[in-house]
């Protein structure tokens, strides 16, 4: 189980709501602080290259004074490599943001495990290769206070981008470790199809494993390249009340990260578009 998210003062139907930095990324950090602060949003979820950019101390510096708590750092992963050269320096680099996390007092790093190496075939082979790399990387983690958070992504990701697609996939390797060092990631927009993800939600409730819980919807049809085709929420067929109330019954009492990425929302005004995640929030979510 996480601790329970938000900051004193804060409404109860804010207080556990986090705006992902890519949902407006139209947004420089300082414009993702003050535009969230003023939205009386009080957490955040980064990402590496825009924080790298700013400066990893300036940006926690700019988060505390803001009066935000950052949720989740994405991402790390991409260790489905089989060369030894490109697997070592895919290590480093994961231990590279996990420096970053710690840096940011965030305890959660997301990881995209990586999809299948060019040519390839053996997506089995890839997922061992992820386990391997996540019991690498762990205690290096741990002695940071930072925990691993596998996220599975929709199978329609997984030649490219991550070979684990299913909640179940990526219990089975967390459950490798101890729960305060490596979770996963609960995200409506790669599990609403599967009718396992409920129990499995249950699952990783029961053995404190879920680190982070992200909502986008699910609407057609996507675009080409299909990655930034996620849904504002309420515009699509994503019961996410439905996954809210199922996180919460199995214990999770932290962030609800909104997590959209659209060039319809990053074409508008960031503070517009917050203002229509908070409605859209209480509406379809709480």
């Amino acid at each position: 189980m996480t601790e329970d998210a938000g900051a004193a003062g804060t409404p109860p139907d804010f207080a556990r709501l986090s705006i992902n930095q890519e949902t407006v990324k139209q947004w420089s950090l300082p414009e993702l602080a003050e535009g969230c602060a003023a939205a009386g949003v009080t957490s955040v979820g980064l990402w590496r290259a825009p924080v790298q950019e700013y400066g990893v101390e300036r940006a926690a510096r700019l988060m505390r004074d803001s009066g935000l708590t950052v949720t989740s750092l994405c991402r790390g992963g991409f260790f489905t490599v089989a060369d030894p050269g490109l697997r070592a320096r895919a290590l480093d680099d994961n231990r590279a943001a996990i420096d970053e996390a710690a840096g940011l007092g965030t305890g959660t790093l997301v990881l995209v495990s990586g999809g299948l190496p060019e040519g390839d075939r053996d997506i089995a082979a890839a997922r061992e290769r992820v386990a391997e790399a996540i019991g690498t990387l762990a205690p290096y983690a741990a002695e940071r206070g930072v925990r691993l958070a596998i996220e599975p992504l929709h199978p329609m990701y997984a030649s490219d981008r991550c070979v684990i697609s299913t909640l179940g996939q990526a219990l089975d390797i967390a459950e490798c470790f101890p729960p305060d060092r490596v979770g996963v990631v609960v995200d409506t927009y790669h599990l609403w199809w599967d009718d396992l993800a409920p129990a499995g939600i249950a699952r990783a409730g029961a053995g404190g494993r879920i680190a982070a819980f992200q909502v986008a919807d699910w609407v057609t049809p996507l675009p080409e390249g299909v990655l930034l085709g996620r849904g504002q929420l309420g515009d699509g067929c994503v019961d996410l009340r439905g996954f809210r109330e199922r996180v919460d019954a199995a214990g999770y009492r932290g962030a609800v990260e909104v997590e959209i990425f659209s060039p319809a929302l990053w074409a508008r005004d960031g503070g517009e578009v917050v203002a229509e995640i908070a409605d859209r929030y209480r509406r379809h979510v709480l």
